[in-house]
């Protein structure tokens, strides 16, 4: 494998202010954002939320910890409706409480579920409108608590998403 030293240096003198670390996957080079230094804090948030979710249909509990610029995390879980549409995720529930509460900008959210934790399209869409750039929190809670989740930008899971301009 090529030394990528180099290419670690140079972006990081290029980009001195990027929250952007280096990983390796399968053999490839690829740039996930830091996790926030507050990661565990919104880990334990969004997990013990998910016990207040609202899902007799599915029993499939979410949560999610929405962290605020101002340093405020808001704690959301999915509340399910026999209208399957009517449906609210735990990623918008948190994003609606936090704007209900007067805040809108939004620095990261961790989602917590078992297995591979992804919002779904609806949820990355929604959190579009307010930071392209969010960190998201990937919390797969099969594994113990502490555990470092993966970390993406919004604009990761979302690439081409779309922007209405006001």
């Amino acid at each position: 494998m090529a030394d990528l030293s180099r290419y670690t240096n140079s972006l990081q003198a290029n980009r001195p202010n990027s929250r952007l670390a280096c990983s390796f996957f399968m053999g490839t080079k690829m740039l996930q954002p830091e996790l926030p230094v507050r990661w565990p804090e919104l880990q334990q948030i969004a997990r013990t939320v998910r016990n207040s979710a609202w899902c007799p249909y599915s029993r499939f509990q979410v949560g999610a910890a929405l962290l605020t610029a101002s340093g405020e995390i808001i704690a959301g879980c999915n509340v399910e409706n026999a209208s399957y549409g009517l449906t609210i995720c735990a990623e918008r529930t948190a994003a609606c409480t936090a704007i209900a509460a007067g805040y809108q900008d939004f620095v990261a959210i961790c989602v917590s579920l078992p297995g591979i934790s992804v919002p779904c399209g609806a949820c990355r869409q929604f959190l579009m409108e307010f930071n392209s750039q969010l960190l998201v929190l990937l919390d797969n809670t099969d594994h113990p608590l502490g555990t470092p989740p993966e970390c993406v930008t919004l604009e990761s899971l979302l690439p081409r998403a779309f922007r209405f301009q006001h």
